[in-house]
């Protein structure tokens, strides 16, 4: 390559990276490291106004998972000051502060016992204990979670540093969602569920670990200076187990997540597989219920209508499973007539029996249309048939050439494009001819008269006309 050229190319580059970087440059835009410490420390403690605040907001969630609402829920966590203990922590470890790690560590707790104590003492004395959605919400972590507190905590230290905080804050508090986990723990707690007290308390945890995690890398990323120099091995072990925590606490969230995936892989595959197998004439799938756990995976599916050969049916769709990625799942198949009764009711649930009267009342709705079709088509067969009766008296006044006269209709076929038409005929038998005149006044008095268009004459005598 020429020089020269080499050399343009070169500055080229190199003026696009500098420009690139300058998106990322913060300088412009922080605010003192003393100011933004200033604001973290204030927020740490949990003492007074505080701690009655995190109470009054530890009820307005406890109400909000009680009643299922997602507004009241995120309007606690707005109000919660619980994530200031927690950026506490990753500025006192991003900038050697040990005295701040151990009072941020320590509010935190305290911060964590009030709050699981005012939610448990709620949920004993609330009159609902149903587990709503939102409730069960707090109880799976995955690594996804990991990410949010994370990417949660990051966005906080940032927002907190910065000079324009705008709305960051509030939306990491409704993104990291600390105050709902707790909640819920004080509920596992004064119902004796454990599943949901350590589920919830695991999700708290995640999200305390990867907030301060977060928060730390951005101390390091505004490059705030350390407090104490003094002691770089001790610091290096704070780290190292800071590390390794953040380590232990995704190992569980990656395991429950591939659990998850495999779940969801398992249902999508039952779903397709009952979709594209199970479609029989006069049978229909009233219901099927996929079970996946990490010793089996099963799969129910409850037919009504017509009832087909079992031992057929279950061979040929057991061989199919494996198409679909459900191999060494256990098939069963329930079969019922509900139209004979011959259904096991043992098996029946609510949600089938809900399932149940919609085919039934799809079934009576297409049934009640083909009776109305009968119906018209009968009455119009009657009125065809009785057609020539009512008229005859007027055709003897107005029409004494007719002697007889018989009203039908006919399919006709057209052999040149095999499409059919309905043609209206008029059987007549003449005891004379009958003039072109009097034909044509014959024929629209015949139209007219039974309101039908385009009615063909037909003589059934060798003198009668058209």
């Amino acid at each position: 390559m020429d020089p020269t050229r080499y050399q343009q190319l070169s500055a080229r580059l190199s003026k696009f990276k500098s420009s690139l970087i300058g998106y990322f440059d913060l300088s412009d835009f922080l605010i003192p490291q003393a100011d933004a410490e200033t604001a973290i420390r204030e927020g740490v403690s949990f003492r007074g106004i505080n701690i009655i605040i995190l109470i009054v907001a530890i009820f307005i969630a406890s109400l909000g998972l009680n009643t299922n609402s997602t507004a009241v829920i995120i309007g606690a966590m707005l109000i919660s000051p619980l994530m200031g203990p927690i950026i506490g922590m990753g500025l006192a470890i991003g900038v050697h502060d040990f005295d701040l790690l151990k009072r941020s560590f320590r509010n935190l707790m305290m911060a964590t016992i009030f709050s699981v104590a005012t939610s448990c003492l709620y949920f004993l004395i609330s009159p609902v204990n149903e587990a709503h959605s939102e409730l069960l919400a707090r109880t799976s972590p995955t690594i996804y979670d990991v990410f949010i507190g994370f990417f949660g905590g990051a966005a906080g230290i940032l927002a907190i540093g910065s000079k324009m905080k705008g709305n960051v804050i509030p939306g990491v508090a409704i993104a990291t969602a600390l105050m709902p986990p707790l909640c819920t723990v004080g509920y596992g707690l004064a119902t004796w569920q454990m599943n949901y007290f350590f589920g919830a308390l695991y999700l708290f945890f995640i999200n305390s670990v990867f907030i301060a995690c977060a928060t730390t890398l951005g101390v390091k990323l505004m490059k705030y200076s350390l407090h104490d120099f003094s002691n770089p091995v001790r610091a290096r072990k704070v780290r190292n187990l800071i590390y390794t925590i953040a380590i232990l606490t995704m190992i569980p969230a990656a395991y429950l997540t591939f659990n998850m995936l495999q779940e969801n892989n398992f249902k999508s595959n039952c779903e397709r597989f009952v979709d594209d197998e199970f479609n029989f004439d006069g049978t229909q799938v009233l219901n099927y219920k996929p079970v996946f756990t990490r010793k089996s995976k099963s799969l129910t599916i409850s037919l009504v209508g017509k009832v087909l050969p079992k031992d057929s049916l279950m061979l040929a769709m057991t061989d199919k499973l494996p198409d679909y990625g459900l191999g060494g799942t256990r098939l069963r198949i329930i079969q019922g007539d509900a139209s004979s009764g011959n259904v096991d009711m043992t098996q029946v649930t609510s949600g089938m029996l809900r399932d149940m009267y919609q085919v039934t009342q799809a079934t009576i709705s297409r049934q009640q249309t083909t009776i109305d079709s009968l119906k018209t088509a009968c009455a119009e067969m009657a009125l065809n048939d009785s057609a020539s009766a009512v008229i005859a008296p007027e055709i003897k006044v107005l029409f004494p050439e007719v002697k007889d006269i018989a009203v039908t209709r006919g399919i006709v076929s057209n052999i040149q494009n095999n499409k059919l038409d309905t043609l209206n005929i008029a059987l007549v038998q003449y005891s004379h001819v009958m003039s072109r005149q009097q034909s044509d006044r014959f024929k629209a008095y015949l139209e007219a008269r039974l309101k039908k268009r385009n009615i063909t004459i037909v003589s059934t005598t060798a003198i009668g006309s058209k």
